[in-house]
């Protein structure tokens, strides 16, 4: 007897107008799994960020996009994509529903739209590859506490992580492969890729969080499959540029973006990073292995912030692998961890 499966898409939330900024903000660093002091303590701490930096940092990142962010637009179109093909063979009945964390869709609301759908179960789904306690976590424990407050009580899966999961790791290798191929055509010959993580606090991770860990081995899979793929074509083709690449030993490395305040950060830094490629005359090509969708981090952050940064270093060539977003194989992926519930 097949059943009702509500799939709930989990990921950050950002502002959609200029106004938004500043609460999107204040609701982030409100999280305890963000900001870990007592209540009264980081009230005042968030406030004093959320209104700094939607004056200056962040509000000149959104400024770029018309002060809104596209993620909600993003995670709708991955959402109605894996519906699809959740509903494509027949079997339960599926129906995907978008959850942000600090900005609507609220998990308050979607918690009423899962029990006025009617689900017979849930099944929670993070659009964060890695596990972390600063986003699958917190989302998690936000889902439940409106459940219980508004009564929702369904049996409930959570997935809380697939990175090192075979469709994600092709998916983002088949990406990197364009880029790399395209910087090959341009007649770049020494090239690093650079995968580009969100940063955490080292305190965090010493603390047991596994987004570092997880983060490498993504890293290291998927520069593995690359390195495969590459091979192949070396085989098919025997295109001389492909030879120069050293078949097995393709060059990348691992760093970590978007730093905020004073504590110490995991490292290298992707500013590091590229310091480090100028020295080493590398073109780089910069793919975004936890996140699966464009959003102000890839659009601003990447494609224009450290663009710019890169060129100032005397960087000969700098290409950004976008995101998996609706990648047939990646969604077919998450649906394949879905139905295996």
């Amino acid at each position: 007897m097949s059943k009702k499966v509500a799939v709930i898409l989990f990921n950050l939330g950002s502002p959609d107008s200029k106004e938004a900024i500043k609460p999107f903000l204040m609701n982030f660093f409100m999280d305890k799994n963000i900001i870990n002091l007592p209540l009264p303590f980081r009230y005042l701490l968030a406030k004093r960020i959320s209104s700094r930096r939607s004056k200056n940092e962040a509000g000149d990142a959104y400024g770029e996009l018309g002060n809104k962010s596209p993620l909600l637009e993003n995670t709708n179109a991955q959402r109605d994509a894996l519906e699809l093909s959740l509903n494509l063979n027949g079997g339960n009945d599926y129906k995907v529903f978008t959850c942000m964390r600090y900005w609507h869709p609220f998990a308050s609301q979607v918690v009423k739209d899962v029990e006025e759908w009617g689900a017979d179960n849930a099944i929670l789904l993070p659009l964060y590859p890695q596990y972390s306690t600063t986003t699958t976590k917190s989302s998690v424990e936000d889902w439940n506490k409106s459940s219980s407050l508004l009564g929702l009580n369904v049996p409930t899966a959570i997935i809380e992580n697939y990175y090192d999961n075979k469709n994600f790791i092709e998916a983002s290798a088949d990406n990197i492969l364009k880029s790399y191929e395209q910087a090959l055509k341009d007649d770049h010959k020494d090239l690093r890729i650079l995968f580009s993580a969100h940063g955490l606090p080292e305190k965090i991770i010493k603390a047991g969080d596994p987004y570092q860990y997880q983060c490498e081995q993504s890293a290291e899979l998927i520069a593995a499959n690359v390195s495969k793929k590459l091979n192949l074509k070396i085989k098919a083709s025997d295109c001389e540029p492909l030879q120069m690449q050293r078949k097995n030993n393709i060059d990348y490395q691992i760093c970590y973006q978007s730093r905020v305040g004073r504590l110490k950060w995991i490292g290298p830094s992707i500013d590091e990073a590229l310091k480090q490629a100028a020295t080493d005359k590398k073109t780089v090509i910069i793919y975004p292995h936890a996140f699966t969708q464009e959003h102000v981090e890839t659009l601003v952050e990447l494609d224009i912030e450290y663009k710019d940064f890169a060129e100032k270093l005397g960087i000969s060539g700098y290409y950004r692998v976008p995101t998996l977003g609706i990648s047939e194989k990646f969604i077919a992926g998450l649906a394949d961890l879905i139905k295996l519930i």
